[in-house]
């Protein structure tokens, strides 16, 4: 048995709350409404003990891959004419992942307090996103909320999919340069001491290469942990900046520029502008709305920027090419096929096939991008066996000979 706390409402609207002993979250929800009382939010009872969870994030963490998975079966559920509430229970029996069963069960307390399935997701803004919110009220305006679901699903398996290709793309890449740092860390702290002990006992005169690697190495073991502070401050002192508004335009100003990686993340940014505004129009959001909403979410505050104004002037009866067209920033094939969507009224069907040259347009870049990768990272690894081999191997080789 475990312990639930909750809030919830009596017979004469009295707010109540207390913990109640129960199997399951649905089984206290239903000693509950037995008990005569509305629940408002129910969840497991925080132990005194230390919860790692809450310290770390990742194991808190809902993927994108489930979020697709419920949306798929609630449709499923839905379409079968399963009652809301039913098909939150099937679920729950079904679930592993902690963080997104205990949502669930809240949100089903919401929805039978009175409230709609929009109201109750938006209550979990790190798990749905606005997108996901504004797309299930639409269903449920539309009475459609089975294929308003069915369609977020397929948006955001694409999405999905887009974002496995980035990260299948970059492992390898970041494997190595993680590699020659580690390996060239343990040289310096355990290898290279004692080859440069050497060297000194045979009193000769050391190339520039030597003297360079002799001072290093000796810097690092001396002044270690300095080098640590330094390291991890940079780090942490960073990510501090770039959470701030100021540092996050800069930085993602800094993105936009780096060669190649900056196509990409362009390329990303305008696939998921593209995707996500035609889900929304297709979703029957008003066009002001549906750019509010894409602004929250496109991943990067230039273009956030942009859409946001372009959000402001459509207000005042302008199209969003023409606001799109005033800005460096984006694309011309973006600001020409929005325009051809605005003009024959085919906007949401015009932006999924740009959504579509995007995706093909990311894979194209990451083929390039992994490419260029792996020669300039065998030149490093080179690079570093050459000033290893000139600095200390080849020295000691001479002193041999000598001797």
């Amino acid at each position: 048995m475990s312990a639930f706390s909750y809030k919830a409402k009596d017979a004469q609207g009295s707010v109540k709350t207390g913990s109640v002993e129960a199997a399951s979250v649905v089984k206290a929800a239903e000693a509950l409404h037995g008990a005569g009382l509305t629940v408002l939010s129910l969840g497991a009872e925080r132990r005194a003990s230390v919860n790692l969870e809450k310290y770390l994030t990742f194991l808190n963490r809902v993927s994108k891959k489930e979020v697709v998975i419920f949306s798929r079966q609630l449709a499923t559920l839905i379409n079968a004419k399963v009652p809301i509430i039913q098909a939150f229970e099937i679920l729950l029996s079904q679930l592993s992942n902690r963080t997104l069963k205990k949502a669930i069960a809240e949100m089903m307390a919401e929805v039978e307090g009175g409230k709609s399935l929009s109201e109750a997701v938006s209550a979990f803004p790190n798990i749905f996103s606005n997108l996901y919110v504004n797309l299930v009220k639409a269903g449920e305006l539309s009475g459609t909320l089975d294929e308003a679901l069915i369609y977020l699903a397929n948006q955001q398996e694409k999405d999905y999919e887009l974002t496995s290709k980035v990260r299948g793309a970059m492992t390898y890449p970041i494997f190595i340069v993680s590699a020659i740092f580690i390996v060239g860390g343990l040289m310096f702290w355990f290898v290279l001491p004692q080859m440069i002990g050497v060297l000194k006992e045979a009193n000769v005169e050391l190339p520039i290469t030597t003297k360079i690697l002799i001072f290093l190495t000796e810097a690092l073991q001396k002044y270690w942990y300095l080098v640590l502070i330094l390291g991890l401050g940079s780090i942490f002192g960073s990510q501090i900046y770039i959470r701030t508004l100021g540092g996050r335009v800069i930085w993602d100003h800094i993105k936009l520029k780096i060669p190649i990686f900056g196509k990409l993340l362009r390329n990303i940014y305008m696939n998921r502008l593209s995707r996500n505004l035609s889900t929304l129009v297709a979703g029957g959001i008003p066009i002001v709305h549906a750019l509010r909403t894409v602004a929250e979410i496109v991943g990067n505050s230039v273009y956030k920027q942009i859409i946001q104004e372009a959000a402001i002037e459509v207000e005042t009866g302008k199209s969003i090419a023409i606001v799109f067209a005033e800005r460096q920033e984006m694309p011309a094939i973006v600001t020409q096929m929005i325009r051809v969507g605005e003009q024959t009224g085919t906007l949401h069907e015009i932006l999924g096939k740009l959504a579509d040259f995007y995706d093909r347009e990311v894979a194209a870049t990451l083929g390039t991008l992994t490419t260029l990768l792996e020669p300039i990272i065998m030149m490093l690894l080179g690079l570093a066996v050459a000033v290893m081999v000139a600095g200390i191997l080849l020295p000691i080789y001479n002193l041999a000979s000598v001797q």
